[in-house]
């Protein structure tokens, strides 16, 4: 009965993607997500954008939570490898429920800011910025998560994950690097909904997600079990 498990944890790769894209295309996130350098009555007008921006963000909530089925299966599948691996599966789970918490709790930030729309405009524009920094910037975990898979991967040749998955980890862990930067930037490709910041992290991440979720529902229908 473990396959169909399997089956439905790996569909939560692209459906974590999926989910969370239309909350985001509902609360006005996205196409163009607000910058650092947008000024308090921008801030105060996009949350004041009526339900719709609660509604998103409550649906981009539930598309973030769907990550965590994920995790725990590329841990369950990690611990059929050697002792090394069985103990990075560990710090994948870990650090990868850090990454779900630090993607969800602004989300939650958000959805507070769009609560009130008689709010003082300068406090919108705190809990904007705490939320998108609490967003973007802790990129430690994410990277952590990464390395565990990429090692486990390359490292050991009893592991149900593929050298070039263990590649391709090292290579999003690389791109989510520069997201400290926009602790310090206001404009150009650093800000937090910069080029090289918003857009890389979220194209990396859209990547994994997918990867990830094909992996476990390919080694759900071929048998890997523990």
């Amino acid at each position: 009965m473990l396959k169909p498990v399997l089956l439905v944890c790996g569909w939560c790769g692209p459906l974590t993607l999926v989910v969370t894209f239309i909350g985001w295309l509902i609360a006005g996130v996205l196409p163009f997500p607000l910058g650092p350098s947008h000024s308090a009555d921008e801030v105060a007008a996009f949350y004041g954008g009526g339900i719709q921006v609660s509604a998103g963000f409550a649906v981009a909530t539930i598309g973030i939570s769907l990550v965590v089925p994920l995790i725990a299966s590329l841990s369950h599948l990690m611990i059929t490898g050697s002792p090394e691996s069985r103990l990075l599966a560990l710090v994948q789970v870990v650090s990868g429920s850090v990454t779900a918490a630090m993607l969800l709790i602004p989300m939650l930030i958000m959805a507070v800011a769009a609560f009130r729309a008689d709010r003082d405009p300068e406090l919108t524009v705190l809990l904007n910025d705490l939320a998108w920094l609490l967003f973007i910037t802790p990129v430690a975990p994410f990277i952590i998560q990464n390395l565990a898979i990429a090692a486990s991967a390359i490292r050991d040749p009893a592991s149900p994950i593929p050298p070039w998955v263990g590649y391709l980890n090292c290579w999003i862990a690389f791109t989510f690097s520069f997201d400290v930067l926009a602790m310090v930037f206001h404009h150009g490709p650093f800000t937090w909904n910069g080029v090289l910041i918003f857009w890389l992290a979220l194209t990396t991440y859209s990547v994994f997600l997918l990867v990830m979720g094909l992996l476990v529902r390919h080694r759900a229908r071929i048998g890997t079990t523990v």
